[in-house]
Protein backbone atom coordinates (compact mmCIF):
# COMPACT_ATOMS: atom_id res chain seq x y z
CA UNK A 1 0.00 0.00 0.00
CA UNK A 2 1.43 3.45 -0.64
CA UNK A 3 1.82 6.19 1.67
CA UNK A 4 -0.92 8.12 0.02
CA UNK A 5 -3.31 4.94 0.34
CA UNK A 6 -2.34 5.04 3.67
CA UNK A 7 -2.95 8.27 4.31
CA UNK A 8 -6.36 8.35 2.67
CA UNK A 9 -7.61 5.59 5.03
CA UNK A 10 -6.15 6.95 7.79
CA UNK A 11 -8.38 10.41 6.90
CA UNK A 12 -11.58 8.33 6.23
CA UNK A 13 -11.22 6.87 9.43
CA UNK A 14 -10.65 9.56 11.36
CA UNK A 15 -13.68 11.47 9.41
CA UNK A 16 -15.86 8.32 10.14
CA UNK A 17 -14.72 8.48 14.17
CA UNK A 18 -15.55 11.76 14.30
CA UNK A 19 -18.89 11.58 13.07
CA UNK A 20 -19.82 9.29 15.29
CA UNK A 21 -18.50 11.01 18.22
CA UNK A 22 -20.34 14.04 17.13
CA UNK A 23 -23.72 11.85 16.71
CA UNK A 24 -23.04 10.54 20.56
CA UNK A 25 -21.52 12.80 21.96
CA UNK A 26 -25.04 14.98 22.55
CA UNK A 27 -26.63 11.96 23.64
CA UNK A 28 -24.67 11.28 26.80
CA UNK A 29 -25.85 14.64 28.37
CA UNK A 30 -28.87 14.87 26.81
CA UNK A 31 -30.64 17.67 24.77
CA UNK A 32 -30.62 20.58 26.58
CA UNK A 33 -27.11 19.73 28.03
CA UNK A 34 -25.97 19.23 24.59
CA UNK A 35 -27.20 22.39 23.09
CA UNK A 36 -25.77 24.96 25.66
CA UNK A 37 -22.30 23.35 25.27
CA UNK A 38 -22.27 22.70 21.71
CA UNK A 39 -21.34 19.25 21.68
CA UNK A 40 -21.78 18.45 17.87
CA UNK A 41 -19.65 21.29 17.27
CA UNK A 42 -16.35 20.14 18.77
CA UNK A 43 -16.09 17.01 16.20
CA UNK A 44 -16.02 19.27 12.84
CA UNK A 45 -14.00 21.64 14.29
CA UNK A 46 -11.41 18.57 15.33
CA UNK A 47 -11.75 17.49 11.78
CA UNK A 48 -10.47 20.42 10.59
CA UNK A 49 -7.90 21.05 12.48
CA UNK A 50 -6.59 17.33 12.26
CA UNK A 51 -7.28 16.08 8.94
CA UNK A 52 -7.91 19.03 6.81
CA UNK A 53 -10.49 21.23 5.56
CA UNK A 54 -12.18 19.04 3.17
CA UNK A 55 -12.98 16.59 5.50
CA UNK A 56 -13.48 19.16 8.66
CA UNK A 57 -16.25 20.37 5.92
CA UNK A 58 -17.88 16.79 5.43
CA UNK A 59 -17.50 15.83 8.92
CA UNK A 60 -19.48 19.06 9.65
CA UNK A 61 -21.91 18.75 6.98
CA UNK A 62 -22.79 15.23 7.48
CA UNK A 63 -23.52 15.27 10.98
CA UNK A 64 -26.06 17.30 11.88
CA UNK A 65 -28.43 15.04 9.37
CA UNK A 66 -26.77 11.53 10.85
CA UNK A 67 -28.01 12.93 14.43
CA UNK A 68 -31.35 13.72 13.56
CA UNK A 69 -31.95 10.67 11.68
CA UNK A 70 -30.64 8.21 13.67
CA UNK A 71 -30.34 8.18 17.68
CA UNK A 72 -30.89 11.94 17.95
CA UNK A 73 -34.40 11.19 17.52
CA UNK A 74 -35.20 14.07 15.68
CA UNK A 75 -32.61 16.18 17.66
CA UNK A 76 -32.02 18.26 16.23
CA UNK A 77 -35.18 18.93 14.02
CA UNK A 78 -33.78 18.56 10.66
CA UNK A 79 -35.83 21.52 9.04
CA UNK A 80 -34.80 24.08 9.72
CA UNK A 81 -32.01 23.37 12.52
CA UNK A 82 -30.20 20.43 11.23
CA UNK A 83 -29.91 21.67 7.78
CA UNK A 84 -28.93 25.00 8.67
CA UNK A 85 -26.66 23.11 11.53
CA UNK A 86 -25.13 21.38 8.68
CA UNK A 87 -23.40 24.37 6.93
CA UNK A 88 -22.71 25.99 9.88
CA UNK A 89 -20.72 22.75 10.96
CA UNK A 90 -19.69 22.87 7.61
CA UNK A 91 -17.98 25.64 7.73
CA UNK A 92 -16.60 25.46 10.93
CA UNK A 93 -14.42 22.49 9.80
CA UNK A 94 -13.62 23.78 6.87
CA UNK A 95 -12.53 27.18 7.78
CA UNK A 96 -10.62 25.90 11.13
CA UNK A 97 -8.46 23.60 8.15
CA UNK A 98 -8.05 26.08 5.84
CA UNK A 99 -6.46 28.74 8.08
CA UNK A 100 -4.21 26.24 9.79
CA UNK A 101 -3.21 24.46 7.50
CA UNK A 102 -1.64 28.13 6.09
CA UNK A 103 -0.05 29.11 9.27
CA UNK A 104 3.00 27.80 11.36
CA UNK A 105 1.65 25.35 14.20
CA UNK A 106 1.23 27.08 17.12
CA UNK A 107 -1.34 27.80 20.20
CA UNK A 108 -2.29 31.48 18.86
CA UNK A 109 -2.69 29.84 15.36
CA UNK A 110 -4.88 27.16 17.08
CA UNK A 111 -6.86 30.06 18.76
CA UNK A 112 -6.46 32.25 15.46
CA UNK A 113 -8.19 29.65 13.35
CA UNK A 114 -10.46 28.46 15.73
CA UNK A 115 -12.14 31.88 16.63
CA UNK A 116 -12.11 32.99 12.71
CA UNK A 117 -14.29 29.66 12.11
CA UNK A 118 -16.82 30.01 15.33
CA UNK A 119 -17.41 33.59 13.45
CA UNK A 120 -17.85 32.49 10.18
CA UNK A 121 -19.54 29.37 11.22
CA UNK A 122 -22.31 31.24 13.24
CA UNK A 123 -22.86 33.94 10.88
CA UNK A 124 -23.07 31.39 8.21
CA UNK A 125 -25.82 29.49 10.18
CA UNK A 126 -27.73 32.66 10.52
CA UNK A 127 -27.83 32.98 6.79
CA UNK A 128 -29.38 29.70 6.31
CA UNK A 129 -31.75 29.87 9.03
CA UNK A 130 -32.78 33.28 7.44
CA UNK A 131 -33.22 31.45 4.41
CA UNK A 132 -34.79 28.41 5.31
CA UNK A 133 -37.39 30.31 7.34
CA UNK A 134 -38.33 32.76 4.63
CA UNK A 135 -39.11 29.32 2.72
CA UNK A 136 -41.23 28.09 5.80
CA UNK A 137 -42.91 31.47 6.52
CA UNK A 138 -44.72 30.77 3.31
CA UNK A 139 -46.34 27.67 4.92
CA UNK A 140 -46.29 28.36 8.16
CA UNK A 141 -45.37 32.14 8.91
CA UNK A 142 -42.56 31.19 11.23
CA UNK A 143 -40.35 34.71 11.16
CA UNK A 144 -36.37 35.07 11.88
CA UNK A 145 -34.81 38.17 13.67
CA UNK A 146 -31.28 39.21 14.47
CA UNK A 147 -32.64 39.11 17.69
CA UNK A 148 -32.83 35.11 17.65
CA UNK A 149 -30.07 34.65 16.13
CA UNK A 150 -27.93 36.49 18.47
CA UNK A 151 -30.18 34.84 21.37
CA UNK A 152 -29.78 31.22 19.70
CA UNK A 153 -26.44 31.26 18.67
CA UNK A 154 -24.24 33.61 20.58
CA UNK A 155 -26.06 34.26 24.47
CA UNK A 156 -27.58 31.20 24.99
CA UNK A 157 -23.89 29.37 24.05
CA UNK A 158 -21.73 30.81 25.99
CA UNK A 159 -20.86 28.16 27.52
CA UNK A 160 -20.34 26.06 24.49
CA UNK A 161 -18.09 28.76 23.04
CA UNK A 162 -15.78 28.82 26.81
CA UNK A 163 -15.74 25.33 26.05
CA UNK A 164 -14.73 25.26 22.79
CA UNK A 165 -12.02 27.87 23.40
CA UNK A 166 -10.33 25.74 26.29
CA UNK A 167 -10.55 22.21 25.17
CA UNK A 168 -9.72 22.58 20.94
CA UNK A 169 -6.83 24.35 21.62
CA UNK A 170 -5.88 21.56 24.70
CA UNK A 171 -6.59 18.67 22.10
CA UNK A 172 -4.96 20.09 18.91
CA UNK A 173 -2.03 21.16 21.53
CA UNK A 174 -2.02 17.62 22.66
CA UNK A 175 -2.10 15.86 19.21
CA UNK A 176 0.60 18.29 17.75
CA UNK A 177 2.97 16.81 20.43
CA UNK A 178 1.95 13.41 19.83
CA UNK A 179 2.88 13.85 16.02
CA UNK A 180 -0.49 13.00 15.22
CA UNK A 181 -1.58 15.70 12.96
CA UNK A 182 -1.87 15.93 9.36
CA UNK A 183 1.10 16.39 7.48
CA UNK A 184 1.05 19.35 5.13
Amino acid sequence: MSKSQSNQIRNLTLAAMLIALGVVLPTLVGPPVASRFLLMHIPALLAGFVIGPKYGLVVGFVTPFLRSVTIGQGMPPLMPTATAMAFELATYGFVAGLIYSKVKQSIVNVYTALISAMIVGRIVYGVAMFILLVGLSLVDGRTYSFAAWWSGVVATSIPGIILQLVLIPLVVVALEKAGFMRKR
